[in-house]
C-alpha cells in the first residue's frame, strides 16, 4: 500500500500511516478498500456542495407552484436576496451557523420585526431543504431553539398595530361620500361590495365572475385566494346582488375590472379614501364590521368569527365546529346591509334630542 511520495511524507508521518492501518487489519477491514471508500465518500461530498444562494433559489423555483400569487414568489426570494444572500448567500450551505443567522436577524429583529420573522422563516425552509438532500452535513436540530433565545422576546418588540378603521355609525356616510366622489363605479361598487361582504381588499379585486352563484345568492372564494387557504361561501344581501348586476356590462373575468379589463390595484381603493380625506384603511372596514355584530346585534361570536373568514385557533374547538354557519350568516351579512343603508348618525341624533326634550 503506497504512502506517496518520500518528499511529501516525514518517518514520523509513514510510522503513524503504519500503526493507524495495520489497527484496521486487526478488525478486519481492507485498508485499501477502505481508502477508496474515503476518496468515493470525499468525492461525493463535494459534488454535493451547495451555497446558501444556490439552495434557496433552488427551493424558490421548485415551490413556484405553490405560491398564493406571484407577489408572494417575489416577495419570498426578494428578502433573502436584500437581507440574507450579502451576509452569507455565497458561503457553503454546511457551513452556516448560528452566528451568521444572527448577523442577519439581529440588525432588523427590533425595527422591522415581521419582516425579520418571515426571512428567519424562510431561511429555516432553506437549511431544512438543504438537509433533507445531504447538501448540508452536520445539520444542529437545536439551532433554531439556540437562535431564538439570542433574539429579544416577541412581546418585548412586537406592537400590534390595527388598521385604522371606521367607526359603523359613519359607513352610512361614507358610502354615499363614496358614491359621489367622482369615483369610477367599478372602483366605487368595489368598495361597496368589499365594505358590505366584510371581505379583504385583494379577495374582492380579484373576484371572479365565476365565483358567483346569482341562484344562491352566494359568493365561493376558493381557498387558494384565501389567507387561510380554505374554501370560504359568502352570503349576499340583496344590495350586494345589485351591485354585481351593475356590474355584469363588462367582458372581463374579473367583476370588478379596470378600464382594460384588469384586476384593480390595491393602491385604487386606498387612494378613494386618501382622496376624500379619511384616516381610515381599507381593511379596516372589517373591524368596522366586527364592532358592530359585538356592539348592535345578538348573533353568537363563532357567526361573526365565520363571516370574516376567520380560523378558530383551538385545536380542540376546530376538531368538533366544522360548520360555516351558513344560513345564520344569511342573516347577519342583510342585517348589516340594512344598517349600512340607514343614517344612523342622524337616527341617533334624534333619539338623543327627543330623549333632552323629555
Amino acid at each position: 500500500m503506497g504512502l506517496g511520495s518520500a518528499a511529501d511524507v516525514s518517518l514520523a508521518e509513514a510510522r503513524e500511516f503504519l500503526r493507524r492501518n495495520r489497527r484496521l487489519l486487526t478488525e478486519g477491514v481492507d485498508p485499501i478498500a477502505r481508502r477508496r471508500s474515503d476518496r468515493e465518500a470525499t468525492l461525493k461530498a463535494n459534488l454535493q456542495k451547495r451555497t446558501f444562494e444556490q439552495c434557496a433559489l433552488e427551493v424558490h423555483k421548485q415551490n413556484e407552484g405553490s405560491w398564493k400569487n406571484a407577489k408572494h414568489g417575489d416577495q419570498w426570494i426578494n428578502t433573502l436576496k436584500t437581507y440574507v444572500f450579502p451576509v452569507f448567500g455565497e458561503m457553503d450551505v454546511s457551513e452556516v451557523s448560528k452566528s451568521d443567522v444572527l448577523k442577519v436577524l439581529g440588525p432588523i429583529w427590533t425595527t422591522k420585526h415581521e419582516t425579520a420573522s418571515r426571512v428567519k422563516q424562510r431561511i429555516k425552509m432553506v437549511l431544512d431543504w438543504a438537509s433533507a438532500r445531504d447538501h448540508r452535513l452536520g445539520h444542529d436540530p437545536h439551532l433554531w431553539d439556540q437562535i431564538s433565545q439570542s433574539l429579544p422576546k416577541t412581546k418585548l418588540v412586537k406592537k400590534v398595530k390595527h388598521f385604522e378603521s371606521c367607526p359603523y355609525r359613519q359607513v352610512h356616510g361614507v358610502l354615499n361620500a363614496i358614491r359621489h366622489s367622482g369615483t369610477s363605479d367599478a372602483t366605487a361598487n368595489a368598495m361597496e361590495f368589499l365594505i358590505l361582504t366584510a371581505a379583504r381588499s385583494g379577495e374582492v379585486r380579484g373576484a371572479l365572475w365565476s365565483e358567483v352563484d346569482f341562484d344562491q345568492k352566494r359568493w365561493t372564494i376558493p381557498p387558494h385566494r384565501m389567507k387561510a387557504n380554505r374554501e370560504h361561501r359568502v352570503p349576499l344581501s340583496a344590495r350586494a346582488v345589485e351591485i354585481l348586476r351593475q356590474q355584469r356590462g363588462n367582458d372581463a373575468i374579473f367583476i370588478f375590472a379596470n378600464e382594460k379589463g384588469k384586476q384593480l390595484s390595491d393602491m385604487t381603493l386606498t387612494m378613494v379614501l386618501r382622496r376624500l380625506k379619511y384616516d381610515f384603511k381599507v381593511h379596516g372596514f372589517r373591524s368596522t364590521f366586527r364592532d358592530w355584530c359585538a356592539e348592535q346585534t345578538q348573533f353568537p361570536r363563532e357567526v361573526c368569527e365565520a363571516a370574516l373568514a376567520h380560523v378558530i385557533k383551538d385545536s380542540t374547538e376546530a376538531a368538533y365546529f366544522r360548520s360555516d354557519v351558513y344560513d345564520k350568516r344569511q342573516q347577519l351579512m342583510d342585517a348589516w346591509s340594512s344598517y349600512c343603508a340607514t343614517n344612523s348618525v342622524v337616527a341617533d341624533n334624534v333619539q338623543d334630542n327627543q330623549v333632552s326634550s323629555s
